[in-house]
């Protein structure tokens, strides 16, 4: 009976064999792209999630599947975390982003605006609060929506509610603008920072840190050996051997 019992509560995954999970529709703009590349580049390279389990996904244009009969919304870029990437990417239910197999919706969608016809004030602010994602970014780096470049929501009660600020608290990562030269790009770009603003590096900015951090080391390494010679120098014209002073 116990046995009967507990087959009787397992529900089985639904037969997805004939959705369609990768199409070629999707044509972005140079600016989208990089955009999209540098938000997810960035988690991989310089952020560790503040959970137990510290696993995410972060992925660009991957379909999100949330309801039986419900065509998928594609976000720019997402972000789920306490999920792992599955290993066999063969199989069609590991190719994309079903919430009934991760167990979750993600936790913050972007959508990086380029026309008017993407409707992301209006018919996607609902489908992502239908969704259960639980936070909203649109990014209008054209100012194609408005004057507002950056708006945020968060998830309340199945709607969404706009943020003062893009401080992330759930998630423990902020948005931010931030102005500088990307892949050779200099532009206004969107990019994840920490709660003081700081913006997370790319693994390429990451590598001129730690090569800037080392030239600097090196020259204070020169620097105090120049400072000892002179003061050899300086021991000797007084008559005094520094190779016999005490260590």
């Amino acid at each position: 009976m116990i046995q009967e019992a507990v087959s009787a509560d397992i529900v089985p995954s639904p037969d997805i064999s004939q959705l369609i999970i990768e199409d070629e529709k999707s044509v972005d703009n140079f600016l989208s792209e990089k955009q999209q590349r540098l938000l997810a580049e960035v988690l991989y390279s310089s952020w560790l999630p503040p959970t137990d389990s510290r696993t995410f996904i972060a992925a660009a244009n991957v379909g999100v599947f949330y309801g039986i009969g419900l065509p998928p919304l594609v976000p720019d870029v997402f972000l789920s975390l306490d999920v792992t990437m599955p290993e066999d990417w063969r199989e069609k239910k590991n190719r994309t982003y079903f919430v009934w197999e991760f167990g979750k919706a993600p936790d913050v969608v972007i959508e990086i605006v380029s026309n008017r016809e993407g409707n992301e004030l209006g018919s996607k602010l609902t489908d992502y609060a239908r969704m259960a994602a639980g936070y909203y970014v649109v990014f209008d780096p054209l100012q194609v929506l408005g004057e507002e470049k950056l708006r945020t929501y968060q998830l309340a009660v199945r709607r969404y509610v706009e943020m003062e600020n893009s401080w992330l608290e759930e998630v423990g990562l902020g948005l931010t603008l931030w102005e500088g030269v990307f892949e050779g790009k200099q532009d206004i770009w969107l990019r994840w920072c920490d709660k003081e603003g700081n913006v997370l590096p790319t693994g390429a900015e990451r590598a001129i840190q730690a090569e800037q951090r080392a030239e600097q080391a090196e020259q204070r390494a020169q620097s105090a050996e120049q400072r000892a010679e002179q003061l050899a120098a300086q021991l000797r014209a007084l008559g005094i051997d520094p190779d016999q002073l005490p260590s």
